[in-house]
């Protein structure tokens, strides 16, 4: 059974998210060591942390054709731990309250990033992210 939902409706689940998500939220990016990226909401045990930047003050401007636009992020000037990621995290600025998972790959994915690797001690930059609420 499909569900189709209108362009609103749409937008108002986009908009919750920057709601939950707050000003200053952070992105984590993680590898998929261990056992790989948890259940929605789930604790991070074994997972390794490559980079965790600052999102944008306000979080995103108010969603538009079911899109989600990040306001500008904060690049981490220095990589946690080397890697390939995998996976991201975005979580309150207070760093423990959940908002959102998501995949990386090079493209097709939650999160596309090139090159998809990161190193230690290195600057890490995300230009863009985006949410799109499709129709099921």
């Amino acid at each position: 059974m499909a569900v189709s939902l209108s362009t609103t409706v749409r937008n108002a689940m986009l908009d919750a998210i920057t709601t939950a998500a707050g000003n200053g939220a952070l992105l984590r990016i993680y590898d998929s060591t261990g056992t790989g990226r948890p259940a929605t909401g789930g604790a991070v045990t074994t997972q390794v942390l490559l980079a965790e930047l600052t999102c944008g003050t306000p979080f995103a401007s108010p969603a538009s054709a079911g899109v989600l636009t990040l306001s500008s992020i904060t690049q981490d000037s220095s990589a946690n731990n080397s890697g390939t990621p995998s996976w991201f995290r975005i979580v309150k600025s207070d760093g423990t309250t959940f908002v959102a998972d998501g995949n990386i790959a090079l493209s097709g994915s939650d999160l596309n990033m090139s090159p998809l690797s990161i190193t230690s001690g290195q600057p890490v930059q995300v230009t863009s992210v985006t949410l799109t609420a499709g129709n099921a």
